[in-house]
This record gives structure tokens, sequence and C-alpha cells, in this order.
């Protein structure tokens, strides 16, 4: 692990925050991955990782809070501020009056595990944001379950006490072949372990787990294993990140030479589905909030929604395949969010239909299509 050492450079911002953070104040605690090793990700390739200084960490809250400070009293003077602002703390305002125009309501704390830190040095960050910004009503992170597991449980009591009341895990899969197989440095029992310790600590818990990561090999698996560790935890949010292969992965070499056989949109579609039956005896909320997803509106809480949900997935599956087609295309070209927008937009469902007649896309070969369509998302 490496420990900042120079001089204070200026207001830093990592390059990822969850959708469900779009209106958060972005707080960097720490660089890059401590893991990085995973073999379906791109974010923080070639970077090292390091732990940024509390001082270091300080000065961006006190830069923030001067900005936000001078917005709240002259909230019709935005230009005039803006012309102002020394160019090196441009981000620093723009993170302020991004902030307080979504509301001062939650901050995140970047960037892939902060939790990695001193649980002391943690806790003195946490103190600090509550005592800059009273009015915060929630601070997340990501973190590994790895990491996790290793906190005594009084520290993430700690946690929880002083402000941080929501973490974000890439559980990924609950399957330890598929875990292993993408070199995610975890198992379903470590999972297991960090998710119950966050939720005994009282922190709301947002889970991730990517269909199609394992493959047509592990489908099922994938599907199965990860069903039975989410209902050993119960995490306040299940999310879905439908896996992609991208080309600057070790996964995309695998795919190229035939040793990884990759999920169509179909059979993701049936793993999700297999997935959903299989969580039982949880209370979460599942979400399906990513521009990779096949269908965003796909939510709900169970048990209660359980049913509504497969029978959502089930309307696809029994489309014939053109329809099933002309849905898919329209996705992937930004036009449909769920299967009940080729209802509400006929001449959109006609216009995709055109498109593909015109581009050659059948049944037989869109997913050559597709695949190209979801690279051109990251």
């Amino acid at each position: 692990m490496i420990k900042e050492l120079k001089k204070y450079e200026g207001f830093e911002q990592g390059p990822i925050r969850p959708p469900s953070e779009a209106e958060s104040l972005l707080l960097r605690l720490t660089r890059n991955c401590p893991w990085n090793f995973c073999t379906f990700c791109t974010v923080y390739k070639g970077t090292k990782f390091s732990l940024r200084s509390v001082n270091h960490i300080k000065k961006d809250i006190d830069i923030v809070s001067r900005y936000l400070s001078k917005i709240q009293k002259n909230p019709n003077s935005i230009d005039k501020i803006r012309n102002s602002v020394p160019y090196d703390e441009l981000s620093a305002f723009q993170s302020a009056y991004h902030w307080f125009f979504s509301g001062m309501e939650s901050i995140f704390l970047q960037d892939a595990n902060s939790l990695i830190m001193k649980p002391e040095d943690f806790i003195e960050i946490l103190k600090y944001i509550k005592k800059s910004f009273p009015m915060v009503k929630r601070i997340t992170s990501y973190a590994r379950s790895h990491t996790i597991s290793r906190i005594k449980d009084e520290d993430i009591e700690k946690f929880s006490k002083y402000g941080l009341n929501r973490v974000h895990i890439g559980l990924e899969s609950g399957s330890d072949k598929v875990l292993k197989f993408v070199k995610k440095g975890a198992t379903q029992e470590i999972h297991i372990k960090a998710g119950k310790k966050i939720k005994k600590a009282g922190i709301e818990l947002s889970e991730y787990f990517m269909p199609g990561l394992g493959g047509m090999n592990y489908s099922k698996e994938n599907a199965l294993e990860t069903a039975y560790t989410l209902n050993q935890i119960n995490p306040d949010f299940i999310r879905l990140r439908t896996f992609s292969v991208l080309r600057v992965t070790k996964l995309f070499g695998e795919w190229q030479g035939g040793d990884f056989k990759k999920c169509d949109e179909n059979s993701v579609v049936e793993e999700i589905k297999l997935f959903i039956q299989n969580l039982d005896g949880i209370t979460s909320i599942l979400k399906s909030d990513h521009m990779l997803n096949l269908f965003q509106d796909l939510e709900g809480k169970f048990p209660e929604d359980k049913e509504k949900m497969i029978n959502y997935l089930d309307t696809f599956l029994d489309m014939d395949e053109e329809t099933q087609m002309i849905y898919k295309v329209g996705r992937r070209m930004g036009y449909f969010t769920s299967i009940y927008d080729m209802e509400e937009e006929i001449y959109l469902r006609e216009k995709i239909k055109n498109y593909c007649t015109k581009n050659s896309i059948n049944p037989e070969n869109v997913e050559k299509f597709l695949a190209h369509a979801m690279r051109g998302f990251i």
C-alpha cells in the first residue's frame, strides 16, 4: 500500500461513482484500486493505488466548503463567483455548484475502496465531513468484501456512528468458480462475511451482481450461487450490472480466442430470471439502474414484487424473435429503456425495424451488432 507523502496539489476527484450517487459530492480519499486484478474491469488499469493523507482530504473539504458558502450567500451571482475562481480550483467550485443545486444531501467517498484506510483516519474524515457539512444526510463509499471482512466489528460500528450510512460492494458473483475465473480476489464465504458485518453495523448495503460474468459455461452456477449468497446477506439493494466484454480486458482476449463463451442477450435474461426465482427470505430492493442492462425498469422489492419481476422477464422471453430483436437494437441505440416503450412509441419501433432491414440485421446476426453497441457505452 502506498501512502501519499508529496505536498498538496489541489482538489481531486476519481473517475467513477455509482449511478445512484449522481447528486452526491465526490470526495477522494484513496486513488485507484488496491486489488486491480479483475479480468473483466478496465478502470484503474495501469495505475498505482495510494492513500491520500488526512490533511489533504481535509483541504479538499475546506475548499468545497468555502465555495459552497459563497454560493449559498449569493445564489444569483454564480457567474461572478465563477469568474473569480483560480484555474486550479475550478473543479472544486464545480463540485460545490453541482452539490448545492442537487440539494446537498449525500457525499460519496472515492475511489474503489475507501474503507482500506486506517480506521482512525477514516473516522477522522467522517467527523470532519459532519462538522463541515452538518446538513448531509448520507455518506457512502465503495468497498471490497476482502477489506471489510478484516475490519473489526467495533470499527465498522464506529463508521456507522460517525456518519457512514451506505456501502457499495462489487459482489459481481457469489460463485467461487466464477470469482476465481475472473480473479475477483474474494470468495463466497468472504462476500457473506463482509455483507453481514455491514448489515450488523446498521449501514445500508448495495451489492452488485453481474449477470453473464461466468459466460455460458457458468451461467446457471452464476445465478444460483449468487442468489444463495445474497439470501444469506439480505442487502438493502441488489443492483444489476450486465457483463460486457471490453477490448482492453483479459476476458476480451479469451473471448476472441474461443476460451470464453459469452452469453447472448437472451441467455442473460434467462440467467437473471433464474437468479430472481431463487432469491428467497430477503427484503432487498432490486434495481436495474445501469445503461448496460437490457431493461432499466426491472425493479421491485422482495418478496412482494418477485412474481411481477419474473413476469416482466417472461413477457420479453415470450416475444417472437423479430420483436425481441427490435427491442434489443432499440435499447442498445438508446431509444428504449423498457419493453413497454415499443407499445407507447410505435413510430420508434418502425424506425428501428427499418434500420435493421437497411443494415441487414436479423435475429441470426443481431448479437454481433449488440456486442459492438455495448462496448460503445463504456
